[in-house]
């Protein structure tokens, strides 16, 4: 099976029909594999930078600071500083000199000439500056004594590991800022964690949540700000809708404010349904759990004949799925499930063990499992098991389009919600009909 992959990359493929340990993960990329994943920085950046008031100073040079949230699909319904990206922009003389002195002339300035004025600025330390070791610390204390505002250092070079610990660096920097607000009364409602409204989505979930009797105290980060942010302590519960970002934040409000979470999905009839029976039932209420219920079977009630009309043209197609986290590859082969259609192919940047038995456990003996996958790999894997779609993200777009195969985006990028039940149709459709277009086959040439 794995037969021309790096010798050094077989223990992270698996097909179920093979024994042993299982499947090899969360560890670094294999040098020369050309990963898919991301930096540490950028982790860091995807967690931290939908806070809709924060500003976002990039330390280091002007093209980490080209990572920025305007090109995404995250929506807001207030400030819209965010979109933003602010950089120290250092050269060869602050490589050699130093760094410090330019990034606290840059918040100042920053403090100074920003409209609106800041309430909380991140920095994140890039690559050189792990390098050079500016004590971007000090800079910050000293910032934060000068201007009395909150300014949280991310220490996040891209080398220093995987994805996932920028991920964890960005839970660090939340906890800084809400550790000093843990005081609070407790309020019925919850948080909802890993979710960074992609058009719109947070929104959706919110609605349901709230239709239901469930109040939601702050959103970690989708359309969150601020103030929000340092209402979560009060909560009574947190839901995880992206583990692998934000497992490790929920983790610690539970030791540190004694906390409980559940992980929910909101992609698919069975995750979404699951999700709010899940949310409702550990809140202790019976009237909420019983509404919640109702709502599920009517919304399910709603979208079946949606299913029904697109499902014909769509059994029996094979899928290939390559996403960020576990959870999300898990939804996935269980919406395709739900049309009849197999995952043949299943992939992701930062799935976790756990998450990879579960995987094991929806597939069939023969699906190809990977983690951390190359273009080389989606390649002959989806080229052998005859994948009719690729789901991934933009950067799998070209590979999807140059082997004539339908692709659908369910990464950032995206602009319109595929979560919820409004998200179900329109998975759907656009599954049907990038699979369905007449374009493919011109492009395999068996067009007459």
């Amino acid at each position: 099976m794995t037969k021309s992959v790096l010798e050094e990359r077989k223990a992270s493929i698996s097909d179920r029909r093979e024994t042993g340990g299982g499947i090899s993960c969360e560890r670094e990329s294999v040098s020369g594999a050309v990963s898919q994943r991301a930096c540490v920085y950028c982790g860091a950046r995807v967690v931290l930078n939908p806070i809709t008031d924060a500003y976002h100073i990039v330390h280091g040079p002007i093209g980490c600071a080209s990572y920025t949230w305007d090109i995404r699909g995250s929506l807001t319904s207030g400030a819209d500083t965010f979109r933003n990206s602010f950089s120290t922009d250092l050269r060869e003389a602050d490589v050699v000199f130093g760094g410090a002195k330019k990034l606290a002339a840059a918040i100042d300035e920053l403090v100074e000439s920003a409209k609106p004025a800041p309430k909380l600025i991140f920095v994140f330390a890039t690559c050189i500056v792990g390098v050079i070791g500016d004590d971007v610390d000090a800079v910050c204390r000293a910032a934060e004594a000068k201007h009395g505002i909150r300014v949280i250092p991310v220490k996040a070079p891209g080398f220093s590991g995987t994805k996932s610990l920028g991920y964890r660096m960005a839970c660090d920097a939340i906890m800084a800022l809400v550790l000093p607000h843990a005081n609070q009364s407790k309020r019925f409602g919850v948080n909802i964690l890993g979710d960074f409204n992609l058009a719109g989505e947070m929104w959706i979930i919110k609605g349901y949540l709230e239709q239901i009797g469930i109040p939601v105290v702050s959103t970690i980060t989708g359309d969150s700000s601020y103030k929000k942010l340092i209402l979560a302590p009060s909560a009574s519960l947190n839901l995880v809708q992206c583990a692998g970002s934000s497992a490790y934040l929920a983790e610690r409000m539970e030791a540190e404010f004694g906390m409980p979470s559940v992980r929910v999905s909101f992609y698919g009839i069975e995750d979404t349904t699951n999700s709010l029976l899940r949310v409702a039932d550990a809140l202790g209420k019976p009237e909420i759990s019983e509404r919640a219920r109702k709502f599920a079977a009517e919304r399910t009630a709603q979208i079946m004949p949606v299913i029904a009309k697109y499902k014909p043209h769509l059994e029996g197609k094979r899928a290939a799925i390559f996403v960020g986290g576990g959870f999300k590859a898990i939804s996935l082969i269980r919406q395709f499930n739900e049309l009849g259609m197999e995952a043949v192919v299943v992939g992701t940047q930062t799935g976790k063990k756990d998450e990879y038995e579960v995987i094991n456990s929806l597939v069939n003996s023969g699906t190809v499992v990977l983690d951390d996958a190359n273009p080389a790999e989606l390649e002959k894997f989806m080229t052998e098991k005859k994948a009719d779609i690729l789901v991934g993200g933009v950067k799998e777009r070209p590979l999807a389009y140059k082997l004539g195969m339908a692709f659908c985006d369910h990464n950032h990028e995206r602009k319109h919600p595929l979560a919820g039940f409004e998200g179900i149709e329109n998975f759907v459709r656009e599954i049907h009909n990038s699979i369905n277009s007449p374009v493919w086959k011109y492009v395999k040439g068996d067009a007459a």
